[in-house]
C-alpha cells in the first residue's frame, strides 16, 4: 500500500483578521499542492481546514516545524497530520455530495444527533455543516456524502415527523442553485384561507362550502366537480363581495418577504390557483409576480351567477400552467419550484423541479421532495441554499 503523502492542517482559535492569509504565505515557501480548504468561524472562534499534497511524507517534519511557529505567532493553534488516503478516500470525495437543509421551531440536539446518526448508519459522511438562519426558524445545512439520494431522502424523511423538524435532501451542483421560477398555489399557500369559503360567508354558506373544500383537500372528490358544486352556492351574490374578500385576505407569514426576496435575486414567481381571477389578479398586482393562472367567476348585471367561465383550473390544469409559465420564460421544468398544500397540487408538485409541501395534507407530502410545516413561508428560502443573511441584504 502506498504511503500518504497528504497532510491535513487544523487551525483552531480566535478569529482575527490575517490569520488565512499568513498561513497559506507561510506555506507558499514550501513545494506544497492545497488539495482542499473548508473554514467557518462560529461566535468568533475559527475552525480552518488545509489538506495539502507532500513532495514525500518526511517532508511532513517541514511542514509541522512551519506553521507551529506561525501558530505561537497568531495565537491559534495549528495541527498537521497525515490525511487518510488510498482509493476509498479518493473515491468519497469523488461522489457529488448532497446537501441536507434543517429545520426546526426549535432545532433541539436530539434532532440534530438523530439526522447525524441516520446519515452515520447509511455509510455517510458530514463534511460540513453551515447555519442558514436562527430566528424565527433555526435552519442548518449539512453537506453530506458517501450516500446515495433515495435512501437518504426516504430515511430523513421519516425521521423529520418524530422529531418535529422538516428536512430537504438536494444533490449539489448547479442545478440546486440554478432555479428559476417558483410557482405557488394560493389558498393556504400564499394566503392564510380559502377565498371560497370567504366568499360563501357572505352568502351564509360557509360551513357547507368549507366541507366539500376539505374533501377535496384530500383528495377525496374530484376537484373540478367539487368546485363546481361550491361556486352554485355563490349564486346571487352581489359583485362588490369582490372588493370585501380582497380586503378580507390575508397573506402567509413571510410571502411578502419570500417573493420579494426571490424577485431581487432574479426569480421569476406566479400562482396557480384553483380560486378566481377576481382575487387573484389583486395579489399579482400586490406582490409584482409575473405569472397568474386561475378560474373566472361568472358575474351578469353585477351578480354572480353561480358558474364558472371557461376551463376549470383543477389538478391537471396547475401542471400545465407550471410548464406554461416555464416556457413562456425559458426556463427548463428541472429549475422550477412548486409550492402548495392540497391533492389538487399533487400534478404541479410532481412536475416541478423541486416540489414543497407547505403544512400540506397527506396526500400531497407522499409525492412531494420535501415538506415545510413551519408557519412561515419565507422558510423555503433555505431549501433553495439561501441564508437568512442575503435574505437581509435582499
Amino acid at each position: 500500500m502506498t504511503e500518504s503523502t497528504r497532510a491535513l492542517l487544523t487551525v483552531t482559535g480566535t478569529d482575527r483578521p490575517g490569520v488565512t492569509a499568513a498561513l497559506f504565505s507561510s506555506l507558499a515557501t514550501l513545494d506544497l499542492e492545497v488539495r482542499d480548504v473548508e473554514q467557518v468561524v462560529i461566535r468568533g472562534q475559527l475552525l480552518l481546514g488545509v489538506s495539502v499534497e507532500l513532495p514525500s511524507p518526511d517532508d511532513l517534519a517541514k511542514v509541522r516545524e512551519k506553521v507551529s511557529n506561525l501558530g505561537r505567532a497568531l495565537g491559534v493553534w495549528i495541527e498537521v497530520a497525515l490525511a487518510p488516503g488510498g482509493d476509498q478516500a479518493m473515491t468519497r470525495r469523488g461522489e457529488k455530495p448532497h446537501h441536507v437543509t434543517v429545520l426546526g421551531r426549535p432545532l433541539t440536539a436530539e434532532a440534530v444527533a438523530a439526522v447525524a446518526k441516520a446519515v452515520s448508519d447509511l455509510g455517510g459522511n458530514i463534511d460540513a455543516i453551515t447555519r442558514l438562519s436562527k430566528y424565527p426558524v433555526t435552519s442548518l445545512e449539512l453537506r453530506v456524502s458517501g450516500v446515495e439520494s433515495d435512501p437518504l431522502r426516504t430515511t430523513l424523511s421519516a425521521l423529520a415527523t418524530g422529531h418535529r423538524i422538516d428536512v430537504a435532501v438536494e444533490r449539489s451542483g448547479l442545478a440546486r442553485r440554478a432555479k428559476r421560477l417558483v410557482v405557488f398555489d394560493v389558498d393556504s399557500t400564499l394566503i392564510t384561507g380559502e377565498v371560497i369559503e370567504m366568499l360563501a360567508a357572505h352568502a351564509g354558506r360557509e360551513a357547507e362550502v368549507a366541507a366539500v373544500t376539505a374533501a377535496a383537500m384530500r383528495g377525496e372528490l374530484d376537484f373540478a366537480d367539487s368546485l363546481r358544486h361550491r361556486v352554485a352556492a355563490l349564486e346571487g351574490l352581489d359583485a362588490v363581495v369582490f372588493e370585501k374578500v380582497r380586503a378580507e385576505v390575508t397573506l402567509t407569514p413571510g410571502a411578502r418577504t419570500l417573493v420579494r426576496t426571490l424577485k431581487r435575486m432574479g426569480y421569476r414567481c406566479g400562482i396557480v390557483s384553483g380560486g378566481f381571477t377576481q382575487i387573484t389578479d389583486h395579489l399579482v398586482d400586490l406582490l409584482g409576480l409575473d405569472f397568474a393562472a386561475a378560474n373566472t367567476l361568472e358575474v351578469v348585471d353585477g351578480v354572480l351567477t353561480g358558474r364558472v367561465i371557461g376551463d376549470i383550473v383543477d389538478r391537471p390544469g396547475k401542471a400545465v400552467a407550471l410548464r406554461r409559465f416555464a416556457e413562456a420564460a425559458g426556463i427548463p421544468m428541472a429549475q422550477t419550484v412548486a409550492v402548495g398544500d392540497g391533492a389538487n397540487d399533487i400534478d404541479m408538485i410532481s412536475a416541478a423541479g423541486l416540489g414543497i409541501a407547505f403544512n400540506a395534507k397527506p396526500a400531497l407530502r407522499e409525492v412531494a421532495d420535501t415538506a415545510l410545516n413551519q408557519p412561515y413561508l419565507d422558510a423555503i428560502l433555505f431549501f433553495l441554499g439561501v441564508p437568512s443573511e442575503e435574505v437581509e441584504e435582499a
